[in-house]
């Protein structure tokens, strides 16, 4: 079983910059292909950004392509999402997950073990 533990949230001007944090536990991280999710207030819960558990292999939705950048550092189990040029529309719950299947996926039921999220408000 794997815990997954989002940090580094809050609030941000619009145009500004944020880096959330996801600190995995329990077994071998590396093997995991993560993802980060979001969901707004009434919508679906949507795909952001994945990397291969490598980190060679990214991808990314068309909507934050250019402005947030997604890494991780397999010897501190964790995974991140460094979001630049911030809109009000980013607004949301950013999740991050995981998965042991060997492609990436956007897709958010391919994903086994999910964090607890956290709010990300962008003011304009």
């Amino acid at each position: 079983q794997v815990q997954l533990v989002e940090s580094g949230g809050g609030l941000v001007q619009a145009g500004g910059s944020m880096r959330l944090s996801c600190a995995a536990s329990g077994r071998t991280f590396s093997s995991y292909v993560m993802g980060w999710f979001r969901q707004a207030p009434g919508k679906e819960r949507e795909f952001v950004a994945a990397i291969s558990g490598s980190g060679v292999s990214r991808y990314y939705a068309d909507s934050v392509k250019g402005r947030f950048t997604i890494s991780r550092d397999n010897a501190k189990n964790t995974v991140y999402l460094q979001m630049n040029s911030l809109k009000p529309e980013d607004t949301a719950v950013y999740y991050c997950a995981g998965h042991e299947r060997r492609n990436i996926a956007v897709v958010a039921t391919f994903y086994d073990y999910w964090g607890q999220g956290t709010q990300v408000t962008v003011s304009s």
